[in-house]
């Protein structure tokens, strides 16, 4: 097997992680010797031993003149955890694969320098862009402190969210419907607005596969959120955030009352333009180290996410219904003239059972 071949098991065994290790990095490592696999490992949960550290740990022989790949630059400082370039290097390991740079400022090469200054060598950029891709979240949330967005819709074929009674129930397969469920344990967040809560009444949990539940993020300005929605009485794991605006704190304090009883976290923030500033509503997540957000509606939340240009990726699951009228997506979305419709390059296009899920992204 070639190099190529070892960083996509790298690859894989990272994804074992997913919804465990952020804010950091999903990382998984291999190591060979003789074109035999004698170690591996990832990354399993925050504050654990890295990927290095226990793939190390798990190779039952000498690691002398063998080759480790990883998909992600080691980390040459202290954290929760030693450096595993100092591992690596006690090991007797003769050279590193690395898949990308690691652009964390603590890192950003220094994991490489200190390699290369012991007399290991080293490679960079195998696969890089699949890599690159794996931690997607991990370096949005280096480069600006603030979670990725990823505005989920379940659609017509003609554009409708709803149905004219906004009846949402289901557009779309069961197929499509555990693709969430599997997207939601890998993202820190879930988030909704307010009329989406009520009318849907929606879990957001991963009940149709095993995985994390994600927080649950409720955009309500005027604190309108109805007392027996899921969202509040199901809410043991006290994992129900509402953002709503300084003025509904002030007029609704019977409202506050009972959702903090219940273990809803209230937050209030401003408002830009009669909505709630989104900006500072991520920035606030980001404090939190929640560095992966998914939109899952309505249509206003869709309008303001996607106007405001702070979303990385969008996914439409389009099931093959015609609804004729009803709720449209982006029903909210200010855009009158054909230059100004947004228009989008990155697109990937799939099928799933009878729906068609496209993805477009904006790197």
């Amino acid at each position: 097997m070639n190099d190529e071949t070892y960083i996509k098991l790298c690859i894989e065994l990272a994804k074992r992680a997913y919804g465990y290790v952020s804010p950091n990095p999903l990382v998984g490592c291999v190591i060979v010797k003789n074109n035999k696999i004698i170690g591996a490992g990832f990354h399993q949960k925050y504050g654990d031993n890295h990927a290095e550290v226990n793939a190390i740990n798990s190779a039952k022989e000498s690691l002398n003149n063998s080759t480790l790949y990883v998909n992600l630059e080691p980390c040459n400082h202290f954290g929760n955890t030693p450096p595993c370039t100092e591992r690596i290097i006690k090991s007797g390991i003769k050279r590193v694969v690395i898949g990308t740079i690691d652009i964390n400022p603590l890192v950003q090469g220094r994991g490489i320098k200190a390699l290369k200054q012991s007399g290991i060598e080293v490679k960079v950029g195998v696969l890089e862009n699949e890599c690159y891709q794996l931690n997607k979240f991990f370096f949005k949330f280096i480069k600006e402190k603030i979670p990725y967005v990823n505005l989920k819709i379940a659609q017509s074929l003609d554009g409708f969210i709803a149905d004219k009674s906004y009846n949402s129930k289901w557009i779309t397969t069961i197929s499509s419907r555990k693709i969430v469920h599997s997207m939601r344990s890998q993202y820190d967040a879930v988030l909704i607005g307010v009329n989406t809560a009520n009318i849907d009444n929606p879990q957001l949990n991963t009940r149709f596969v095993e995985g994390r539940n994600p927080l649950r993020i409720v955009l309500d300005s005027n604190l309108k959120t109805g007392k027996s929605i899921k969202l509040i009485t199901e809410n043991e794991d006290r994992k129900t955030i509402i953002f709503c605006s300084y003025e509904a704190i002030k007029k609704r304090k019977r409202k506050l009352e009972y959702l903090i009883s219940n273990g809803v976290e209230v937050i209030p923030v401003k408002k830009v333009k009669d909505k709630l500033d989104l900006k500072q509503i991520l920035k606030i997540l980001g404090k939190r180290h929640i560095s992966s957000v998914m939109v899952e509606g309505g249509s206003s939340v869709f309008s303001s996410f996607l106007q405001s240009k702070i979303w990385d990726e969008i996914n439409f699951f389009i099931a093959p219904k015609i609804f004729g009228s009803g709720l449209s997506t982006f029903s909210q979305l200010d855009s009158d003239k054909i230059y100004n419709l947004a228009e989008f390059k990155n697109v990937i296009i799939e099928k799933i059972e009878n729906d068609t899920l496209i993805t477009i992204s904006k790197n």
